[in-house]
């Protein structure tokens, strides 16, 4: 048999300290183990006898469990014991049991202590995954940028269920996801793929506030029917913890998006799903693909990894290169006033002195900090090391908050607002201190600029770093740090920590003479290759320096695309530097002509480069919007172009002639831009009902509309006949009409009648939003009572209704939820209302039988799966 380890470390909340003399008892099938933490809070590692790895790794093994169990109870005197059951070890791997350690006090001594239960894995027992993926029918509360959260509150259980909120850190709750959705012993690849896709669809929660905007007072469900699995307090498997550090701040999105991706996943055998499947991670893994590849395989391959500095919390980002012994600077300036912070509750770490140099004494530190937080100790700070750092650091001064513990003066907490007061030789403060960090940071990349010491007293020293400055960046050198040298100051120190971001995104502050780096890279090769089309524009050397020829560069770029001519690349330059590069790469601009720019008359017969533009654009809306047909971009306006361009024009409320005048071509370079630069925002064009029923013979526009409806839900349920896409209402349209009414519990006329439209549309869009699978919709076969419901109902039919209204709520952003009570009140009426309005219907919050299908459609019971805990 094989083995597998049990490693204890026992924490004061937040892991903000070691706890010592915690006596840990470990029970299992025939065996008591009993250990003692020691000054660092760690008690010797546990070694179990497992099931054989094959089992972790079989597909079709649901009989025999792949871990072995076992029970943890952590006490010491003083301290509210912890006691965890179903604690899983898997063989080869390494658990870890943290138990946190909450004084006991007074008051709390007569609460009783409830164990932590780790149920089975969901890969065994089936139930993970995660919800189905949002429909945001409105525009949903979003912030204004993608943050990595410090923390993240999880309702322990549905959305509108009385359960409790728990606030965790951010990466702690994704260890938690990993280690309860998948098996540590997959290839790492199939472990990263699976970890990206909780991280991004976690971050998509937060960035829409979906739940904050409901008016709930958490971000995420523990829910596998509405979020993704999540079991608080249980064990974690250190290899999950250790993928987790790694790429915590990075998520998933669309290419041209901005938003993380709602990255929907499940298990892949015992549920199926649209998006990712679990168990396919790791047939792919063995395949050799990498995780970008794997995750590309299941969301298309418009889909990229980002990785964003945007951390709450963090006192600086990743500098973007490991540090090691030799090295020196802010960083290592930073790095050590963290370690000796946290030195004060771990102090076997031992104080360093702060100058800004690498040395041994460091290296040993390190390596001691790395062995207590599980990390490769080496003595190297790469990207793990660093935020694991910086995550300790902060969870130390949070819970030093209590005792009133004041931030010391360090410079690298302001948000560069600019205080009012003028600072100059003899001033002192930490105003003076945030100058100086932010002159030692350029100075790392600057030679010009002088190192100071970052003290706080505004020296001699410092008045010459700063007229350094000031003569650097073309400001007037007094050596008088005023408004404008400040806030010069702060946009060059951001515009250095932004070249480690997101390739070819606005780095969020303007660039001008005397900048360097990748940004600045990235701008001239763009000006580089407009030039190829545009030959008026100006050359310049791609070296990273913002000098006075990129400057005239970029002032002769904006006076012909009509900017501002100021040679600064603000969000404006920037965004339309990548739009002519982007086109530029796509063969669609030649010299005579700007981006989006008038071409003259194009129709049927046109060629050139102008029509692979128009091509591009027709392209790019198909993405966007089903109704318009996809093109080949190859210059030749054809049969093909004139229908998409009579599709867009139709989509647009323009005149449907298939010919490209002004008005259509400025109409569509304008919403193709605006979706290009903002990411998908998917609108399907409705078309109201006929007011007559549609019959065989019947023969327009509509009929091809309502084809389109049955052929969508014919895709997903085998019981619904597939008809021909035609304008022609024919035998076969009507034979699939009748399969569509069965399904729906409607009368199998085979005539496309008021109640069938609204039913086969209802469904049809949800079906277009959200693709659920239909042998796990157990409410497709659940009958109209036969009697309306409304406000004082109550019975397992008002329970029906209610479920169905929380499926809705749990897909469309502007839907609240229900207390499950079978009590219909005016909550439930409100929702009704809004379902009826999406359908088409009188709102009368009354449940009707064509209600009662429009609910059934909207939600197809998606929400409220088998996977539900």
């Amino acid at each position: 048999m094989a083995t597998g380890i049990l490693r204890i470390q026992a924490f004061a909340a937040r892991q903000s300290s070691p706890v010592e003399g915690v006596t840990v008892t470990i029970t299992g099938d025939g065996f008591t183990v009993t250990r003692r933490t020691d000054a660092e809070g760690s008690a010797g590692d546990v070694t179990l006898t497992t099931p054989d790895c094959a089992l972790s790794l079989d597909e079709n093994n649901t009989t025999t469990r792949p871990y072995a169990v076992c029970d943890l109870t952590a006490f010491k005197e003083g301290w509210r014991p912890v006691r965890i059951q179903g604690v899983q070890v898997f063989p080869g791997q390494v658990t870890l049991a943290q138990p946190e350690m909450i004084p006991d006090t007074e008051a709390d001594r007569d609460i009783p202590v409830e164990p932590i239960v780790i149920p089975a894995h969901a890969l065994f027992a089936g139930g993970g995954g995660s919800g189905p993926e949002p429909t945001t029918n409105c525009d949903p509360k979003v912030l204004s940028r993608v943050i990595i959260p410090k923390n993240i509150t999880v309702h322990l259980g549905r959305p509108a269920a009385s359960a409790q909120n728990v606030t965790v850190s951010f990466r702690r709750y994704i260890a938690n996801v990993a280690s309860s959705e998948v098996y540590p012993t997959w290839p790492e690849q199939a472990l990263r793929a699976n970890i990206h896709c909780q991280i991004s669809l976690a971050l998509n929660r937060i960035y829409t506030e979906w739940y904050p905007s409901k008016g709930y007072r958490f971000n995420i469900t523990n829910s596998t029917s509405y979020d993704q699995y999540y079991v608080h307090g249980r064990t974690v498997f250190d290899v999950m913890v250790r993928l987790t550090d790694d790429i915590f701040n990075t998520y998933i999105r669309k290419k041209g998006t901005v938003n993380p991706y709602y990255s929907e996943y499940c298990d892949g055998r015992s549920v199926t799903c649209p998006g990712l499947k679990q168990w396919g991670t790791v047939t792919l893994a063995n395949q050799g693909r990498n995780a970008l590849s794997i995750l590309k395989y299941y969301y298309g391959n418009n889909i990229e990894i980002i990785r964003t500095n945007n951390i709450e919390s963090i006192p600086q980002s990743y500098p973007g290169s490991p540090l090691k012994q030799g090295d020196r600077g802010t960083s290592v300036f930073t790095l050590q006033r963290q370690l000796n912070r946290i030195t004060k509750d771990y102090p076997f770490l031992g104080l360093l002195t702060v100058d800004g140099i690498f040395g041994s004494s460091m290296t040993s530190t390190v390596k001691k900090f790395q062995k207590q937080f599980n990390l490769t100790a080496d003595g190297v700070v790469g990207r793990q090391t660093w935020y694991k750092i910086s995550y300790i650091y902060v969870s130390v001064k949070d819970l030093a908050e209590l005792t009133s513990e004041g931030e010391t003066a360090s410079g690298t907490l302001s948000d560069g607002s600019w205080g009012g007061t003028t600072l100059r030789q003899g001033s002192t403060g930490s105003a003076v201190e945030q100058v100086q960090f932010w002159l030692n940071t350029l100075a790392q990349y600057d030679s010009a600029i002088p190192s100071v010491t970052v003290d706080g007293v505004y020296g001699t020293g410092t008045a010459n770093a700063v007229r350094a400055f000031q003569r650097r960046y073309g400001l007037t050198v007094d050596g008088v740090v005023g408004q404008n040298t400040w806030n010069e100051l702060y946009d060059e120190f951001r515009s250095i920590q932004s070249d480690n971001g997101t390739p070819n995104a606005y780095p969020g502050t303007p660039l001008r003479q005397g900048a360097s780096g990748q940004n600045v890279r990235l701008i001239q090769f763009w000006l580089k290759i407009a030039r190829t089309v545009y030959s008026s524009l100006n050359s310049v050397t791609v070296d990273g320096v913002f000098g006075s020829a990129t400057t005239a560069a970029v002032r002769k770029f904006q006076s012909y695309f009509g900017l501002t001519s100021d040679g600064v690349v603000g969000r404006a330059t920037w965004t339309k530097l990548y739009e002519v590069y982007n086109d530029i790469a796509n063969r669609l601009l030649s010299s005579s002509l700007r981006p989006g720019e008038y071409p003259g008359t194009l129709r049927r017969g046109s060629t050139g480069t102008a029509v692979r533009e128009l091509q591009f654009y027709l392209y790019l809306m198909s993405a966007y919007e089903s109704s318009i047909p996809t093109v080949s971009i190859d210059g030749s306006f054809g049969a093909a172009t004139e229908t998409a361009v009579r599709a867009y024009q139709r989509f647009a409320g323009l005149t449907v002639d298939g010919i490209v005048g002004r008005t259509t071509w400025n109409s569509l370079y304008r919403t193709a831009s605006r979706l290009r630069q903002s990411g998908p925002v998917v609108t399907l064009r409705r078309l109201p009902y006929p007011g007559t029923p549609l019959t065989v013979g019947s023969d327009s526009s509509t009929v091809l509309y309502y084809t389109i409806l049955l052929q969508r839900i014919a895709y997903y349920y085998q019981s619904v006949e597939n008809p021909p896409l035609s304008s022609q209402y024919t035998e076969e349209t009507a034979n699939a009409t009748r399969s569509a009414q069965e399904l729906l519990g409607l009368p199998q006329t085979g005539v496309a009648d008021a109640e069938t439209w609204t039913a086969v549309e209802a469904l049809s869009l949800q079906l277009a939003a959200y693709t659920p699978n239909p042998d796990r919709d157990g409410a497709q076969g659940l009958a109209y009572p036969g009697r309306a419901i409304a406000e004082g109902s109550t019975g397992p039919d008002v329970l029906q209704i209610e479920q169905w209204i929380n499926g809705r709520a749990c897909l469309y952003c502007g839907e609240d939820y229900v207390s499950e009570n079978s009590v219909f009140g005016a909550a439930e009426t409100r929702a009704v209302k809004a379902a009826q309005a999406r359908a088409g219907l009188e709102q009368t919050g009354t449940v009707d039988r064509e209600t009662w299908a429009a609910l059934r459609a909207q939600s197809r019971d998606a929400c409220e799966s088998e996977t539900e805990e």
